[in-house]
């Protein structure tokens, strides 16, 4: 079976997040001062052929945790469906 999985990697909390704070800061010079706290992270689309959805799970997880997120800095979740 093939399965795509959509994963979001983002900065964690107690990591400072210098585009978030960029982007946080240029909202009042578009007359968006009630958005605060601005976070930027990353989206993830990928295919994995497995032959259920709990070794799809297994390759993704697998994935994030060894190339796709630095665990130090950042969190991951990620959804799969199949194709």
């Amino acid at each position: 079976m093939i399965f795509k999985a959509e994963i979001d990697v983002m900065p964690l909390e107690a990591i400072l997040d210098p585009q978030g704070k960029a982007v946080t800061a240029s909202m009042s010079n578009l007359g968006l001062n009630e958005i605060k706290n601005v976070r930027i992270g990353k989206h993830i689309t990928l295919m994995v052929e497995a032959s259920s959805e709990a070794e799809a799970n297994e390759k993704v997880d697998t994935a994030c945790k060894k190339l796709l997120c630095n665990l130090i800095m950042e969190s991951y979740n990620f959804t799969l469906t199949a194709h």
